[in-house]
């Protein structure tokens, strides 16, 4: 009987001193780049191959090329010219002739002993007579004595401060791959699926990544083990999604009644066909027996809170109570007093009153809610006297107890976890769950984030929104003269603006006192005689409210804030919005931000004030000035920015990819979701895919304690 292949949890369970050639030292200095198993080492993929065949001889380099060529360092050295950086210099020889190699502010380079075998990309010059390369790219591909006779050799990410090269890994890859071959690596794919997709099998995929005999091989290998990472994620996505729906009975809520058709009616304004439509996908999904999981994506400015408080009414008239989680308190206090206006008249069954009714009753709990004030709340939840409660993550903690609640509400929910959304709907036996953003997800994305949830959009905006002029201005003060100078026509017809300041990462007490500072600059200098307020993350709740006040109510001509007001403040009178730095933001960021102009029916100006240094924020101002379409600018962020615009604020339990991409690999991702379909169709506790089932346990953690169970 043959024995079972290796499976990716014994490599997990096995340190990288198993192996002979890792003892303590290199084990410590390994563990400093997170390699600590041998599941870590075999995951840690080369970032290219240098192909021998590529490379020029030394001897007949021409003078301005760019070439690549590869040698032996036969000479190192260390000048340090007065008061500068030491400059460290090598001779490299490749039996045609030498090269000299001149590296400034690279001491580490000195490192690299002679004898050793480089490759060098890079510019070739004349100096004295001689040819050299000034700070070419360099790859170690070998230490001193060590015979590399392949045609293709895998430079690994290396690490100066470990003190570990690319040739001591790829060492150490070529002796694990050694003793897993008596083995060979365990498929948690069903052969028939591997051919049918024309993929390798895992065992050739995990050896021409590491050691390919040509690059078609290292593709092939590439393709297949990308495709294992995004199953993973799409088997543990479509298991959530299907045990919620299976394991659960959840609240049949009755769809028509009064309550909901006297709001639709009390409103100013029709709902937009959108609006219409994610409504019924939403209220068919109450009625049913599952618990609701359903994701609410909407443009900025397209009524996402309207369709929530008709979903919450719904709830409500069934003598239920709702929960609107937001994750800023000047967020939730927005929308406790939009639910509250929008409110206004609206009255709910009461038994025992003089009449017989009650107005439906808000309360709103953050973390700054005094603790008379939470008593009354938590008596009056207890007590069902309390139909909707607004809040920050507040709501989830102990002491919040509702005597029915229906449905929770969860705004902005990138910035919230897995974790959170569990503990919010554990307040209340099975409520149904909406989840909605006005972050715009690139399609893929929103396969691989919110792919256990069902999704709603709303794209088109309700009728009388204004256009909104984006312009991005440069550094000069003679640019920015027209800028401030239409701040002012502004203010002058009756309206209002925004100034945000500068982003100042990982401070939000650094981005208060700039914001203070600016607000004083402003004050003093162009907007000199104009009514300003300041509104920064640092400020007692009681102030951002009353700063807020003051500005709705028009006592304001001027906000200078920070990305507090990034979400959910709608001021509709307010039509001019300057973003200082604007270089600085994310492509989403600052559309969310623009989001707060433009929400009456006068026109509205969006300046971007930049100075670009890469072609990144560049590229991301263009976007922002040539289109006010959130999914669109989604996809274009995805495009600059890769897959860190998804993972960015990803959900707890996420790993990184090593080697997916988007939208490169967008095919993958879908080929991956019906594969992880078909394969819990017939299979749906992963019995007779143990293998697969423990990957996806070690990608998710405790997240997917309840998938599998039969």
């Amino acid at each position: 009987m043959t024995e079972a292949g290796i499976t990716l949890r014994e490599l997990r369970d096995r340190p990288l001193s198993d192996l002979k050639a890792v003892g303590p030292k290199l084990a410590e200095r390994l563990a400093i780049m997170e390699l600590v198993s041998v599941l870590d080492l075999l995951e840690h993929y080369p970032r290219r191959y240098h192909d021998r065949t590529r490379t020029q001889d030394i001897a007949e380099l021409g003078i301005g090329e760019q070439a690549t060529v590869a040698g032996e360092v036969k000479k190192v050295s260390v000048r340090r010219p007065r008061n500068r950086q030491p400059m460290v210099e090598m001779e490299v020889f490749d039996g045609t002739s030498y090269l000299r190699l001149t590296f400034f502010n690279q001491p580490y380079r000195a490192n690299i002993a002679e004898g050793t075998e480089i490759s060098v990309f890079g510019k070739v010059d004349l100096y004295r007579g001689r040819r050299q390369m000034v700070n070419p790219a360099l790859d170690v591909l070998g230490s001193a004595g060590e015979q590399n006779t392949g045609v293709l050799l895998p430079v690994y990410a290396q690490s100066g401060k470990a003190n570990v090269n690319s040739w001591e890994i790829r060492k150490l890859a070529a002796e694990m791959l050694k003793r897993a071959e008596a083995r060979s690596f365990a498929d948690p794919v069903d052969r028939a699926i591997v051919r049918s997709r024309g993929l390798v099998d895992r065992t050739t995929a995990y050896t021409d990544i590491h050691r390919p005999s040509s690059m078609g091989d290292a593709d092939e290998a590439r393709k297949r083990l990308t495709f294992d990472e995004f199953l993973r994620m799409q088997v543990g996505l479509v298991a959530r999604k299907r045990a919620l729906e299976r394991d659960r009975s959840g609240i049949e809520h009755e769809p028509e009644g009064e309550l909901r058709a006297a709001f639709h009616g009390s409103l100013p304004f029709p709902l937009t066909a959108d609006q219409e439509r994610a409504l019924a996908e939403i209220v068919k999904d109450m009625a049913a027996p599952a618990p609701m999981h359903r994701l609410l994506q909407g443009e900025v400015g397209s009524g996402k809170t309207v369709v929530a408080l008709s979903a919450l009414l719904v709830a409500v008239q069934g003598g239920y109570q709702g929960a609107f989680m937001a994750p800023t308190e000047v967020l939730a206090e927005q929308h406790d007093l939009t639910l509250r206006a929008l409110l206004d008249g609206l009255q709910v069954p009461a038994e025992g009153s003089l009449l017989g009714e009650r107005p439906v009753a808000v309360a709103l709990l953050t973390n700054r809610t005094g603790a008379a004030d939470r008593r009354k709340i938590a008596e009056g939840l207890r007590g069902g006297e309390i139909d909707i409660l607004v809040g920050t993550h507040a709501l989830i903690y102990e002491g919040v107890e509702f005597a029915r609640l229906g449905l929770a509400v969860i705004d902005e929910q990138h910035r919230f976890g897995v974790e959170q959304r569990d503990l919010l709907r554990g307040k209340g036996h099975e409520p149904d769950v909406l989840v909605m953003t006005a972050t715009p997800i690139p399609r893929t994305a929103a396969m691989l984030i919110y792919g256990d949830l069902d999704k709603s959009e709303l794209r088109t905006l309700p009728a009388g929104r204004s256009p909104i002029t984006t312009e991005v201005v440069g550094p000069s003060p003679l640019e920015r003269v027209p800028v401030y100078e239409r701040l002012r026509e502004a203010v002058a017809a009756g309206r209002q603006a925004y100034v945000v300041c500068p982003l100042v990462e990982g401070s939000e007490k650094l981005e208060a006192k700039a914001a203070t500072e600016e607000h004083k600059r402003l004050e003093a200098e162009e907007l000199r005689g104009l009514r300003l307020g300041l509104l920064h993350g640092q400020m007692h709740s009681r102030d951002k409210e009353a700063i807020m006040r003051a500005f709705r109510e028009g006592e304001l001509d001027v906000l200078v804030a920070t990305t507090v007001i990034e979400v959910g403040v709608d001021v509709p009178n307010a039509t001019v919005m300057i973003v200082e730095d604007a270089d600085r933001f994310g492509l989403l960021q600052l559309h969310q931000l623009r989001g707060r102009i433009g929400r009456g029916e006068h026109p509205s100006w969006c300046y971007l004030l930049a100075d670009p240094a890469t072609p990144e924020a560049k590229a991301r101002l263009e976007a922002m000035r040539d289109s006010s379409d959130g999914f669109e600018l989604a996809e274009r962020d995805l495009e600059i920015r890769g897959e860190g615009a998804v993972f960015g604020e990803r959900q707890s339990g996420w790993s990184d990819l090593k080697l997916g991409r988007l939208p490169r690999d967008e095919p993958v991702v879908i080929e991956a979701r019906a594969v992880a379909e078909a394969i819990l169709d017939e299979d749906p506790g992963l019995e007779r895919h143990q293998q697969l089932r423990e990957e996806v346990e070690d990608l998710l953690g405790d997240a997917v304690e309840f998938l599998f169970k039969s």
